[in-house]
């Protein structure tokens, strides 16, 4: 049955009540979350280690010369001059004015000085209790393509009276748009739908440890090209993203390449993302269709059936609209979640979830496991490698089960060291016929990684990447296989590099001798290193018990970073063991 008027006209009803909240709610990052309870808003009582927070001077300078709003940063003592008792409590009393419910089950604590803060837990916490609730109007959202922040004066800044430089800042990366919004709110007007944002942004850090910082010769300490190279790109990338934005708003443009940079890696570092771009649950919607559909039947206009035909309409519309269409056009939400940010990353380690309540038009930070008494809660960025993690958050984790390494292209490996480690010599024509099967990775450097999702690890150039879970690629495995393959095995094979698939697919010698060729040419890479893993191991040690050494943290975070790549190297040798 076709729909009625009414059905129409109820549809249209829906869809206009729903239009005004649309771009003020977001989606959770990581997976949707049934309704919970709501906990009661309570102040954590601030813990008394030690705390350490960096800050940097901010510029007086603002986009297009607008003024700033000054009753939207309240008069405060400079952070240097705050205890950090007072850091800690002056956010968790912004938190309760901005209606954000914290329960008295966690803490806001910085134990580990160098990493800022993060939640702990004041007491044994059961699974599946809510922590942190967060209104969705608090939160800062960029949904691409094409909406750009939900708050639409961002876009002012840059361009108050052209539509067309609006679209083109609105087709920058989603974290070159949240570093615009981040500026807005830090320098220009701290006010978020009637809420001063000031003391959430002062809790930010003002410096970060990421290798786009480092002095080329740090960079070299990581004694790992893949990384330098990835830097290089993503620093290229980022100031060509800062130009489209100074174009954009013209001579006038104020906004300095260091408030850019700062406001690019909040973003990258606090945000996270999903694909539902729809509104909370509204009930006025379906409240107001109820009593359509009252008056529809009661003053005798249409059926009872008609009435349910329309109401049916309306329901079917929202489910479209929310969860059909989004996904139809490839949008994504991109939040920055004020108090909720302020949780740390553990790949293994993590009991925390975060979650959008549809209901509730909240955001939440929920156990999914007890976590004991004085823990801290993780949450999980995803599945990061070390690569991204100092490249984007400036930190490495220890055993990362999500670490990779990118060794150079086959094409660049040393063919005449594995002949001779396996004592064959390997077909003229192979290398082409692997090089036609799109498994000898680039023949160029390419700098730019603007393809790549930030969920991948920047690899332009098609390098071979080993894994902790799967160790060297599979494909590469298959690509040796071939290479080593003598005339028998290749015949054998029907000349044709797919039927190297397979473990043991060209017999049990050809197997021995491509696991002997990928152990050369692992091995080979890691002797290239300038130090030893063990060599490392030792000098990080002095590092935190030799305080005559004062080693800066990019040292630090150098070694530590080698130390966990070598490591990897290391496993992948043993996995590559001639079974």
């Amino acid at each position: 049955m076709w729909p009625t008027r009414t059905s129409i006209l109820l549809c249209v009803v829906m869809l206009l009540s729903n239009a005004r909240g649309e771009h003020r709610t977001a989606w959770q990052a990581l997976r949707s979350r049934s309704v919970r309870p709501q906990p009661v808003p309570l102040l954590a009582p601030p813990p008394s280690a030690p705390f350490r927070f960096s800050s940097g001077a901010k510029s007086s300078t603002i986009l297009c010369a607008k003024k700033p709003n000054t009753k939207a940063k309240p008069s405060v003592a400079p952070l240097q001059s705050l205890s950090r008792k007072n850091r800690i409590q002056s956010v968790l009393d912004w938190a309760q004015r901005a209606d954000v419910q914290v329960s008295k089950e966690i803490a806001l604590d910085s134990r580990v000085a160098e990493y800022g803060l993060g939640w702990y837990a004041s007491t044994n916490i059961p699974t599946n209790q809510v922590l942190l609730s967060v209104p969705s109007n608090r939160a800062l959202t960029v949904e691409i393509p094409g909406e750009g922040p939900d708050d639409r004066s961002v876009l002012d800044l840059v361009a108050s009276s052209d539509s067309g430089s609006k679209t083109e800042v609105r087709a920058l990366p989603w974290f070159v748009q949240m570093s615009l919004y981040i500026y807005k709110l830090d320098q220009v007007d701290a006010d978020k739908e009637g809420v001063d944002m000031r003391p959430w942004l002062d809790s930010l850090p003002r410096s970060f440890d990421t290798v786009i910082h480092w002095s080329e010769a740090n960079r070299q300490e990581l004694q790992y090209d893949s990384m330098v190279t990835a830097v290089a790109s993503q620093e290229q990338d980022w100031k060509r993203y800062y130009q489209s934005l100074l174009q954009a708003g013209a001579s006038s443009s104020s906004l300095t390449w260091e408030q850019f940079l700062w406001g690019c890696e909040i973003a990258r570092s606090r945000a996270f993302s999903g694909g539902f771009t729809g509104s909370a649950f509204n009930p006025g919607v379906y409240a107001f269709t109820l009593l359509l559909v009252t008056i529809y039947v009661g003053l005798g206009v249409g059926s009872l059936e008609q009435a349910a035909n329309g109401a049916g309409v309306v329901f079917s519309a929202s489910i479209l609209k929310d969860f059909v269409l989004p996904k139809l056009f490839k949008k994504r939400r991109y939040v920055i979640c004020p108090m909720i940010d302020m949780a740390n990353h553990q790949s293994v380690k993590f009991a925390g979830q975060v979650s959008f309540e549809y209901f509730a038009n909240a955001y939440s930070l929920a156990t999914d496991q007890a976590i004991p008494s004085g823990d801290e809660v993780y949450i999980s960025y995803g599945p990061r490698s070390n690569d991204q993690l100092l490249q984007y958050y400036g930190f490495v984790e220890r055993n990362n089960p999500n670490d990779v390494y990118v060794m150079p292209p086959l094409r660049e490996w040393d063919i005449e060291a594995l002949e001779r480690a396996t004592d064959r010599k390997f077909a003229v024509g192979r290398l082409e016929k692997l090089n036609r099967a799109g498994l000898l990775g680039s023949a160029t450097t390419v700098l730019s990684d603007k393809k790549y999702d930030e969920t991948e690890v920047a690899n332009a150039n098609g390098g071979v990447v080993i894994t902790r879970v799967l160790g060297l690629d599979p494909a590469i495995l298959q690509a040796l296989r071939a290479l080593v393959s003598t005339e028998d095995e290749w015949n054998a094979a029907g000349q044709a590099v797919g039927s190297f698939a397979e473990e043991g697919s060209g017999g049990a010698a050809n197997e021995a001798a491509a696991r002997l060729a990928a152990r050369t040419a692992v091995g080979m890479e890691l002797q290239s290193k300038e130090t030893t893993l063990q060599e490392d191991e030792a000098l990080l040690q002095r590092m935190d018990t030799v305080k005559s050494m004062d080693a800066s943290r990019e040292e630090k975070l150098a070694v530590q970073f080698r130390i966990e790549k070598k490591k990897l190297l290391s496993e992948t040798l043993d996995k590559l063991s001639v079974r």
